[in-house]
């Protein structure tokens, strides 16, 4: 339970991140409600994405697994349309905010994973 909750807060922190960072990318509204927003795009991460990689499987492969990022990218803007739905306020302007949103979202988790991690070690 408490790994889950550490990796709410890494996927809460990255997206804070992606908010700062890209332009396209907006959020208004309190931390707890963009801790909401981290629990939707968790939710469709363990939900929906593995659904994607399985129906594009053979684009994922003949693209060298770059076709992942569009899949992440995607996650990132179906995150921001529930989002509208549920009054969060949490926007993407288009494809490329999202494709970029994306990759910070990852490399920030990734880093931060790998911080945690090395304090599970210890």
């Amino acid at each position: 339970m408490f790994r889950l909750l550490v990796r709410w807060l890494i996927t809460t922190v990255a997206i804070f991140v992606a908010v700062n960072v890209m332009p396209g990318i907006v959020f208004r509204g309190k931390l707890w409600k963009l801790a909401l927003v981290a629990l939707i795009f968790g939710l469709l991460n363990a939900l929906v994405r593995p659904l994607l990689k399985m129906l594009t499987c053979p684009l994922i492969i003949l693209t060298l697994g770059l076709f992942i990022l569009v899949i992440n990218a995607a996650m990132l803007g179906l995150t921001a349309w529930l989002s509208e739905a549920f009054g969060l306020q949490f926007y993407v302007a288009d494809f490329w905010s999202a494709f970029w949103g994306a990759v910070v979202i990852s490399i920030v988790s990734f880093f931060l994973n790998l911080l945690v991690r090395e304090g599970e070690r210890r």
